[in-house]
C-alpha cells in the first residue's frame, strides 16, 4: 500500500498532535550526534508545537548552536494501531519572560500541574513566575511534516 494511503490529513495531524501527551525532541549535539529527550508540550495559537526547558539544559544549548530540530509524537502497540507525526523544522528560542511564562502556563494547564483545572494568570505567576528567568521557551517552525496511521490499512499489510 502506498505511503500516502496511511498519511494523516492536515486536520488529523492537528488533532493528533494536540491530543498527544509526550513529545520526543531531537536536537543535534556539539559532537554531531542526535540528542533526544521527552518533553511535555502544547500547540500554540499559531498551530506550532511549543515547549519549555531550563536554559542550561543540553537541548537548549544544542538549539542555541544549531536550531535544527525534529519532534515526534507516536502511539500504538500493535502494528495495525501505530500512529505518529514527525515534524522537522527550525526552533525559535524565546527568553522573553512573558513568552516563557505564557507557554509554561499553557503547559501547566494541559498537564494540570498546579492542582486546578484552569489556573488563572495570577496563580501561574505565583507558582511559575520565579522559574521563568531560568527557562527558555521553544516553538517549532515546521519545514516538513510526516505522518502515519496504520489503522487506515484496515488489517491489510
Amino acid at each position: 500500500m502506498p505511503r500516502r494511503d496511511i498519511s494523516m490529513t492536515e486536520s488529523e495531524v492537528k488533532q493528533y498532535v494536540a491530543a498527544s501527551h509526550t513529545l520526543q525532541v531531537a536536537t543535534i549535539g556539539a559532537d554531531g550526534w542526535p540528542h533526544v529527550a521527552p518533553m511535555w508540550f502544547v500547540v500554540d495559537e499559531d498551530g506550532r508545537v511549543a515547549f519549555r526547558s531550563f536554559t542550561k539544559s543540553q537541548k537548549i544549548r544544542n538549539l542555541n548552536r544549531n536550531p535544527t530540530i525534529t519532534v515526534l509524537v507516536e502511539s500504538g502497540i500493535e502494528y495495525g494501531d501505530l500512529q505518529g507525526v514527525m515534524i522537522k523544522g527550525t526552533a525559535t528560542l524565546h527568553s522573553d519572560r512573558d513568552v516563557v511564562l505564557r507557554i509554561y502556563g499553557d503547559i501547566a494547564r494541559k498537564y494540570h500541574l498546579l492542582g486546578v483545572e484552569d489556573p488563572d494568570a495570577e496563580l501561574i505567576e505565583a507558582a511559575l513566575g520565579s522559574h521563568a528567568s531560568k527557562n527558555t521557551a521553544v516553538t517549532v517552525n515546521p519545514v516538513s511534516i510526516i505522518s502515519w496511521d496504520h489503522r487506515k490499512l484496515l488489517g491489510a499489510y
